[in-house]
């Protein structure tokens, strides 16, 4: 039998949780400027991952390109679409005049940090802004009751579902991998089962069609399983992308931020790649409605 789940991570869990779901419901620009936080922590520990490799990204410029695409995303989102290779081609010339020459993986490691730890999480500050900024100040929003949802901005529900169904996915297939998982998932991260991976798509699966059900999705059996089905499948390649960036370094976590868990790569992986396919289905979700 495994050992009991330290208690140092159930409460960091638990923390972390009231956090997110604080700054999810206020929004605006809370919101952003919570995510700018953590986009910057992120990207931090992705270039000490690349730089234990002897790679030198153009680290600084990056981090403050990421930082006003996180702005933009927030003030206008098609202002963003631009920054990602304007951004992108300003840090390839600052590598360029640099006393030592940069190399490919320098140039590689740079974009992915502006790619994977900027651009790509940036679509929660777009998917949040969905139906408009709030009443209170800075554009944050508290609701009066609790229900009805539909009657939530369609940002602050998407948002709260879309990181419900991340939680159910985590926590299934942490649960169930530890206890019942005898089925090795990759050897990318070694302790990952297929059983735990089947009962985290199989928890978002669910998660997303209760949601779906009672914000009163068109279609809501098949719109919710879509959904849950996507975002349990984006989250783990979220977190096996990172376990390879982890393995290839040589290191075990991201960092030591968080007790229990690691760093903030460790706690907000499987968010990087689900955030652009959750927009994008709200986008066609009401193309289907119609």
């Amino acid at each position: 039998m495994p050992p009991a789940i330290p208690i140092t991570r159930t409460i960091s869990s638990l923390v972390a949780i009231a956090g997110a779901l604080l700054i999810i419901i206020l929004g605006g620009w809370y919101f952003t400027l919570a995510f700018g936080v953590i986009i910057f922590l992120g990207q931090l520990e992705i270039f000490q991952l690349v730089q234990s490799k002897g790679i030198l990204p153009a680290a600084k410029i990056t981090l403050l390109v990421s930082q006003l695409l996180l702005i933009s995303a927030h003030v206008s989102p098609d202002l963003a679409g631009a920054i990602l290779p304007l951004g992108g081609t300003f840090i390839c010339f600052y590598l360029l005049f640099q006393p030592k020459f940069a190399t490919i993986a320098d140039v590689a490691a740079s974009i992915l940090g502006l790619f994977y730890g900027g651009y790509l999480p940036s679509y929660w500050v777009r998917l949040r802004d969905l139906g408009g900024p709030g009443p209170l100040p800075l554009g944050g929003f508290w609701p009066e009751g609790i229900w009805p949802l539909d009657v939530w901005p369609t940002g602050l529900t998407a948002t709260l579902l879309a990181f419900m169904c991340i939680w159910a996915a985590d926590i299934g297939a942490y649960l169930v991998g530890r206890y019942f998982g005898r089925t090795p998932l990759s050897n990318i991260s070694p302790k990952k089962t297929v059983e735990g991976a089947l009962f985290g798509v199989l928890g978002s699966i669910t998660v997303a069609m209760v949601g779906a059900l009672a914000l009163h999705w068109p279609f809501w059996p098949l719109t919710g399983s879509a959904l849950g089905l996507l975002i349990g499948i984006t989250s783990l390649l979220g977190d096996l992308t990172e376990s390879l960036m982890k393995r290839d370094a040589g290191v075990k976590d991201s960092g030591q931020l968080i007790p229990g868990h690691g760093g903030i790569l460790d706690r907000t992986d499987s968010y990087v790649f689900t955030a652009p396919v959750v927009y994008y289905f709200m986008a066609l979700l009401p193309k289907l409605a119609g």
